[in-house]
């Protein structure tokens, strides 16, 4: 669990320094001879399962119509619409939307059967005529339209070169994850994130909306949740929440980028904030003080009371109308106030609430001690000094059908330090470079756990040190970026190329306003 493994953090410093450290032929920098520039083919990140250059391009100018077909498909139209913002830039193209299928320009086609592509995969063509965008899904159509905007300048008119590329994505599940409790973070702050993991093909917020130190969620039926809930944050600031209104609006703006979004309320334990709320939670009556501190592991919902789940029934119920994607995640991790035999009885009934609002479980793997439900997703935070007997847990758990979410912490954890002179952030799991985020397997990870097995990969944030946007885009960026193709890209990895592809995307970066960690080891121009 996470308080009992920062104990270890030197150790695993050490350790990560060490493996992490480049051999001279290993240095995309190192040697006499600078490689040649990369062909806009070649930075493309993630890396699409083939690309063919060939030809002439397709200028993209003041003249360019995007067309989306004769049918009238709204949804098409409006990944059109999308596209046709995103394109315009600084320069500030026309690029009329029509719904005509004729003449050239960039033209969006759905195709029920096109090969080799899959439900979010597409095809993109271009020449001097045009550039066709294929897929079977608007979805497919929205990631294809990101490719698109990589093969163009940065701003303004620009050739998109001619060619061919078919691409799909390795997993379905290609997540990031924000912690709003322990510090709070606006509607619109998070919009601008959903906007950076998009253009990028992650698919998936998972937003952690209530800690020991802040609830960040109107609850209708229990309303001091968020007034009073709601009311602070680490190192004592005002906090704040989400009208439910705010909520649907972030739902609603992340599934016009087919990003879905994942809501959790962490239980049984990390909820003192509820505790706070209202008396009746606790276990002797007596509501707590509000925290504002960083620790873990030292509240529990009273698992004896039958008011307990009652409230979770309201608080689950309300989050499932307000959510139209599948998931609803439970928590369950370092519930260490909560003794093991109440933990399983606890997560059963849980569960069961999950299931009752039409909704799938996600926990975090510490159910796999207790008795996930058929059908539940685990996600698991370990690291290299994991125990081998929690990883055989949830090898064990996979093999039983639990489909498995994997973001290690000494990996994917975006609040690890990059290395000894990064301010924000923590080193419990050790450091985390850029490198060794990139450098690992997902469908080879865990001993006894098979590519089969593996929903995806998701990078959660934690926020207890990161209090504003330019932290937490320095935290995340460029890190996210080797999430994005660890989840989309089937090729074989290589940190020579990957870095080349990381280091074209600054200029897009930039152009953004991301504040982002030049790594050392990353050859930006």
């Amino acid at each position: 669990m996470r308080v009992l493994r920062r104990t270890l953090g030197t150790l695993l410093v050490l350790g990560a320094a060490v493996s992490c450290a480049a051999s001279p032929g290993d240095d995309p920098g190192s040697g006499d001879a600078r490689p040649a520039a990369l062909t806009p083919y070649e930075q493309l990140l993630p890396a699409p399962a083939s690309a063919r250059p060939q030809g002439p391009g397709y200028a993209v100018g003041a003249g360019t119509v995007i067309r989306t077909g004769p049918t009238g498909d709204e949804e098409v139209r409006r990944v059109g619409e999308l596209l046709a913002q995103q394109l315009r830039g600084p320069g500030r193209l026309p690029l009329p939307v029509v719904d005509a299928a004729g003449g050239d320009g960039i033209r969006l086609r759905l195709d029920g059967d096109a090969e080799g592509v899959g439900a979010e995969g597409y095809r993109l063509e271009s020449g001097p005529g045009g550039v066709t965008l294929t897929a079977r899904t608007p979805a497919g159509l929205f990631h294809a339209g990101q490719t698109l905007r990589q093969l163009l300048p940065v701003s303004g008119p620009g050739t998109v070169p001619g060619g061919e590329i078919t691409d799909a994505p390795r997993f379905a599940y290609r997540g990031a994850m924000l912690d709003i409790a322990r510090h709070h973070f606006t509607v619109e702050q998070v919009k601008r994130y959903v906007d950076q993991l998009a253009q990028y093909k992650v698919n998936t917020l998972h937003l952690h909306l209530t800690d020991d130190q802040g609830w960040r969620i109107a609850i209708d039926s229990w309303p001091r949740l968020a007034e009073y809930g709601g009311a602070g944050e680490v190192g004592g600031g005002p906090g704040g929440y989400w009208t439910k209104e705010q909520y649907r609006d972030l739902v609603a703006y992340a599934g016009e980028r087919y990003v879905d979004v994942v809501p959790e309320i962490d239980m049984p334990g990390h909820v003192n904030a509820a505790l706070a709320s209202y008396a009746e939670l606790n276990c002797d009556g007596k509501a707590r003080e509000r925290y504002t501190g960083t620790k873990v592991g030292f509240s529990s919902l009273c698992v004896g009371k039958e008011r307990t789940y009652e409230f979770i029934d309201d608080v689950l119920g309300e989050l499932a109308e307000l959510t139209p994607g599948r998931y609803l995640h439970i928590g369950g991790d370092e519930a260490l106030s909560t003794p093991a035999a109440d933990y399983g009885a606890f997560m059963d009934r849980a569960q069961q609430a999950v299931a009752r609002h039409g909704k799938t479980v996600v926990a975090w793997h510490q159910l796999a001690t207790a008795r996930p439900a058929r059908g539940t997703v685990l996600q698991y935070w370990g690291h290299d000094r994991t125990s081998a007997a929690e990883k055989a847990g949830v090898a064990a758990a996979a093999k039983a059908g639990h489909p498995l979410i994997l973001s290690p912490a000494d990996r994917l954890y975006l609040d690890m330090k990059y290395d000894t002179t990064t301010k924000q952030g923590l080193a419990w799991a050790g450091y985390v470079p850029v490198r060794r985020s990139y450098e690992w397997n997902p469908g080879a990870y865990l001993t006894g756990v098979p590519q089969s097995s593996v929903l995806g990969v998701e990078a959660p944030l934690w926020t207890e040190t990161i209090a504003t946007r330019p932290d937490l885009e320095f935290m995340a960026f460029p890190r996210i970026l080797g999430l994005a193709e660890l989840g989309w890209s089937r090729g074989p990895q290589n940190w020579t190329d990957y870095s080349r592809r990381l280091a074209a995307q600054a200029p897009r970066l930039d152009a953004q306003d991301i504040t982002f960690y030049r790594a050392p080891d990353v050859p930006w121009s």
